[in-house]
């Protein structure tokens, strides 16, 4: 997933990183207070999506674009619209259940894409 790793990122995976950061967020945080049986509800915060905008800026440079028109249309316009969208999302409430059904298996997919042998991801 990271350069640092011996793998470049697709363009189509940088672009899913911040959904998947922010699922798997709200769905571990659900899943936390399920089996600790909290009352807390579960809601979009522009920290979580800042957290994932700062995410993807931190990616950008491991991305293999497919050009430099791509490189400047999403390098730096993607990243602040997730922001943009996190001010304009915050506080809205996640059903529990929904959180946790689509946020745990977000949560896997980011760690199977982030632990994924060089070999298998068809780089060398």
């Amino acid at each position: 997933m990271l350069r640092a790793l011996g793998r470049p990122l697709s363009p189509v995976a940088w672009l899913a990183v911040p959904v998947l950061f922010t699922l798997a967020v709200l769905g571990l945080t659900a899943l936390g207070g399920l089996l600790l049986g909290a009352s807390w509800t579960v809601s979009l915060s522009s920290g979580l999506l800042g957290a994932a905008a700062g995410l993807t800026v931190v990616l950008a440079p491991s991305v293999t674009w497919w050009s430099n028109t791509q490189r400047t249309l999403l390098a730096l316009p993607y990243p602040a619209a997730v922001f943009c969208a996190g001010l304009a999302l915050h506080g809205i409430t996640v059903p529990t259940g929904l959180a946790v059904s689509i946020g745990v298996p977000a949560a896997v997919v980011l760690i199977a894409t982030a632990t994924e042998s060089p070999r298998a991801s068809g780089t060398r």
